[in-house]
């Protein structure tokens, strides 16, 4: 078999990967993000954003988040399931969460989180590292004990300090970096601004680049400046949108779960839940983010325009009541939703009858 054809097959392998990661991750999409948004109906708005009403809403929301904080562990353990079966489910869902969690980098003084990025990237080296921990040849008294105790414990930790050392590290630097140009920015003009939140607002759906891009907004509430933040809460609901607004312009484009799903995900983008786009980005990632950060730069110059901003660290259209120029922000996100859409159902091709069949395959909602 020439290199070519093993390559091909490998990259083959860890799309079906990642399909099964991503299948096993929508349910709790979807759950999490339903209950969610059910729980900040009716919310009381703060400072410190959205506070549901009454005992059950404020259990609801638990509930909610639940889901949402364990998606992405459950992303990255299945990741790990598919390459290397039993043996990478418990390094999958550590290192899911710990992708999924503030982590403090040796030297610096931020704080890492790498989102559903980095737990793609953990997913599939804890997989692969597994799978070639089970290929050892050992003895008997030891073999036994190979799948429940030594592949998990040193896949994690194996896998972990590469995280740590390897990857956080860098996004930490990323991270202080990306701080110092916003804040650069702010002197150059609100339309820069806007362009600058807009490319990096969520480029990685909770990851260390758009934290750095929430903090730095977060910070200018503080200060009675809520233009930034208010661009910043414009695009989280651009993308679950936009993918929606495709699904309905590029039928042919999609699967019959893909479109399915999107209705689920475009109600609770509506509602500032960004997280339900991170199964569409993971199967499609050089289409679904350039696409996405086309609509989030489009919806940022509207809302630039308008003089938007939002006193509270929220999103989407329920934080209308609080926002400053609320119609012009309601304006930005359509917009931004209908850019992303469009020129993500111009870059998507055509859905042929093997991408069907595997979308089908993994659609664990059939």
């Amino acid at each position: 078999m020439s290199d070519k054809i093993k390559g091909k097959s490998f990259w083959k392998d860890v799309q079906r990967h990642l399909l099964s990661g991503v299948s096993f991750m929508i349910p709790m999409v979807v759950a999490g993000g339903i209950i969610y948004a059910i729980s900040i109906l009716g919310a009381t708005t703060t400072d410190k954003g959205l506070v549901p009403n009454g005992p059950i809403m404020t259990y609801l929301s638990v509930l909610g988040k639940a889901g949402l904080s364990m998606m992405i562990p459950v992303f990255s353990a299945y990741i790990a399931y598919s390459v290397a079966a039993k043996p990478g489910l418990a390094p999958g869902f550590i290192l899911g969460f710990v992708a999924n969690n503030a982590v403090a980098v040796f030297g610096t003084e931020t704080q890492v989180k790498s989102g559903f990025l980095g737990a793609l990237v953990l997913g599939l080296l804890a997989g692969y590292v597994a799978k070639w921990m089970k290929g050892w040849k050992v003895g008997k008294t030891l073999r036994t004990i190979m799948p429940i105790l030594v592949i998990p414990t040193f896949t994690t930790l194996i896998c972990g300090f590469a995280y740590y050392f390897i990857f956080a590290t860098p996004c930490a630097w990323i991270m202080d970096g990306l701080t110092n140009l916003m804040n650069n920015l702010q002197g150059a003009g609100k339309y820069a601004l806007a362009v600058a939140i807009g490319i990096f607002g969520e480029l990685d759906y909770g990851g260390p680049v758009t934290k750095a891009v929430s903090m730095f907004t977060l910070s200018l509430i503080n200060e009675g400046n809520y233009f930034p933040n208010g661009l910043f809460r414009i695009i989280c609901a651009v993308p679950p949108i936009a993918i929606f607004v495709s699904t309905i312009i590029a039928k042919n484009k999609w699967s019959a779960s893909d479109r399915d799903l999107a209705k689920s995900i475009a109600i609770i983008g509506c509602l500032g839940i960004t997280e339900g786009a991170i199964p569409f980005a993971a199967k499609d990632l050089k289409r679904v983010v350039p696409s996405m950060i086309c609509g989030c730069i489009a919806g940022c110059l509207v809302g630039a325009f308008g003089n938007v901003g939002c006193p509270v660290p929220h999103g989407g259209f329920i934080v209308l009541p609080v926002v400053t120029n609320p119609v012009w922000y309601a304006i930005a996100i359509v917009v931004g939703a209908l850019v992303g859409g469009i020129v993500l159902s111009l870059l998507k091709p055509p859905l042929n009858d093997e991408d069907e069949k595997a979308s089908e395959e993994y659609n664990v909602l059939a």
